[in-house]
């Protein structure tokens, strides 16, 4: 006969039919079970003492029962770890880790389990209920979460190259609607910048953004007190809004951006590839509005944008009357030679704070140096690796008179060489007087090698083609170019490719022939 499990409610149904006086061959045909289980159930209840009395015990009841029961006929062996029970609940107490507490008891109580005996113990020990969750509904407008999400390689338009490629996602709690854009790098550049698109994008601010512990925004991740970057700070202020951190290792408290940037990678991007970022993110702009925001979102059971237009937008925050001007701060060293190091360029700052830190905060057209909250030194911001930005003011008065000796010194040796070579001279410390004043030393001295003459005229053709550098000069002189009429080559400066063209007759086969 074809039987089916028992329940609680099954086992009930037994005994219920056989305090009503039926046989346990009539119970196995009526509920389609086996004669044995009707008269395994009869012996367990006669021996409970369920089939007397004038109630049936209810269903929770017959629960509690059953599981006491099975728990008795089934001990079990008694875990190995047991004995050191004391020893173990002690060492997790002080954060032990389990692998550590396995070695400890080999090597100091004579433990002869496995691994796997004290791990499955130290589980049993600390066995919980699941932690109940609230979910939080924030009004219209109050509040935004944020992230980025790996979503694997695209090509760089810029380069051509496959990089790492991360999704900004913003998401309106309320609406759910959001904004998502394909970066490159989580800097805090790209960080700011994709907070303006998102503002702009929704047309206001959200009052309170929350966010993960993220590098950009977050120095340090503490649970009551966040150290936000200054530059966020900063930003925050400018657009009004409050920064709200997740407590580190809490990705629920940001639940729905969570769930948002899931939603990105399994709708948007599972299954499509891209030319590039840029068409990545021409595709997410049209997805948001078409796909995203027109479906029916799960726990709203509305339409993101629908209720973003209809209701969320009117209440953001008004977006500021200026644009908010990219600012990136990060701490320096100010080093002996009086300059701190700021993406490759180096900006000088007050010889008595050598040794100390300071704040530079740089904009598209600035670099300033604070030092405890101060402004110590603005620079124009530098636009080649390498340069040097330099006040005299800033340097001790003792080495700024050996600097503004030197330069005057060259301009006299120029001067006595000649008026061609003077000129070169101011030309090059005009550009930059004390990057190029080496350069010019090591000039003057070509003069002693090759005498003051020619070095006049080597510095007269380097005028004439504009090869205003030590090196040219040199070649100049050691190829003899100098001696040569500088006339009738054309007027003005030739291509570099011809700074130095012979005449085409000194080149030729005699008669002007073609060569073999």
């Amino acid at each position: 006969m074809h039987t089916r499990r028992t329940d609680v409610l099954d086992i009930r149904e037994i005994l219920r039919r056989l305090r009503l006086g039926q046989t346990e061959r009539q119970v196995a045909r009526d509920l389609a079970l086996a004669r044995k289980t009707v008269a395994k159930y009869r012996r367990w209840a006669r021996r409970e003492g369920l089939l007397e009395g004038k109630v049936l015990a209810d269903a929770g009841e017959l629960q509690r029962r059953l599981k006491g029961d099975e728990a008795a006929s089934r001990p079990g062996p008694g875990s190995m770890v047991e004995p050191h029970r004391e020893r173990v609940v002690k060492l997790r107490a002080k954060g032990v880790e389990i692998r550590a507490i396995y070695q400890i008891l080999r090597e100091q109580q004579e433990f002869k389990g496995s691994y796997s005996a004290v791990k499955r113990f130290v589980h049993r020990l600390e066995r919980s209920s699941p932690e109940a969750v609230v979910r939080v509904e924030t009004p219209p407008g109050e509040e935004a979460q944020v992230d980025f999400g790996y979503v694997g390689k695209m090509v760089d338009p810029l380069t051509g190259m496959l990089r790492k490629t991360w999704a900004f996602v913003m998401t309106l709690c309320w609406s759910r609607h959001q904004y998502v854009e394909l970066v490159p790098d989580q800097t805090i550049g790209t960080w700011l910048r994709c907070h303006v698109n998102a503002f702009e994008s929704f047309g206001g601010v959200p009052f309170r953004v929350v966010l993960d512990n993220l590098k950009a925004a977050v120095m340090k991740a503490v649970v009551h007190d966040p150290v936000l970057t200054r530059a966020y700070r900063e930003f925050a202020e400018h657009y009004g809004f409050l920064v709200s951190p997740c407590r580190p290792r809490t990705p629920r408290h940001k639940g729905k951006v969570e769930q948002g940037v899931h939603y990105v990678k399994r709708n948007a991007l599972a299954g499509r590839t891209f030319r590039d970022r840029t068409e990545g993110n021409e595709h997410l702009g049209r997805w948001v509005v078409e796909v995203a925001g027109q479906r029916d979102h799960g726990t709203t059971h509305e339409k993101p944008l629908v209720r973003f237009e209809e209701v969320e937008r009117a209440v953001l925050l008004p977006l500021p009357p200026v644009r908010y001007e990219l600012v990136v701060w990060k701490k320096a060293k100010l080093h002996p030679d009086c300059h701190v190091v700021f993406e490759k360029s180096y900006y000088s700052g007050p010889h008595r704070l050598i040794g100390k830190t300071f704040w530079v905060r740089a904009t598209p057209q600035r670099v300033e140096l604070y030092h405890e909250h101060e402004r110590m030194a603005s620079h124009e911001r530098a636009t080649r690796p390498g340069t040097r930005r330099t006040v005299l003011d800033h340097l001790p008065p003792d080495k700024v008179a050996g600097l503004m000796a030197a330069p005057l010194l060259v301009r006299q040796r120029a001067a006595e060489v000649g008026v061609a070579t003077t000129e070169l001279v101011e030309r090059l410390l005009a550009e930059r007087p004390l990057d190029r004043l080496r350069a010019c030393q090591g000039i003057l001295k070509l003069g002693g090698r090759f005498g003051a003459a020619r070095l006049e005229g080597a510095c007269r053709r380097a005028l004439l083609y504009e090869e205003l550098s030590y090196g040219a000069i040199k070649r100049i002189l050691v190829q003899g170019l100098d001696l040569e009429p500088a006339e009738g080559l054309g007027r003005g400066p030739l291509p570099r490719t011809a700074v130095y063209a012979r005449p085409a007759g000194e080149i030729l086969p005699e008669g002007g022939g073609r060569w073999n």
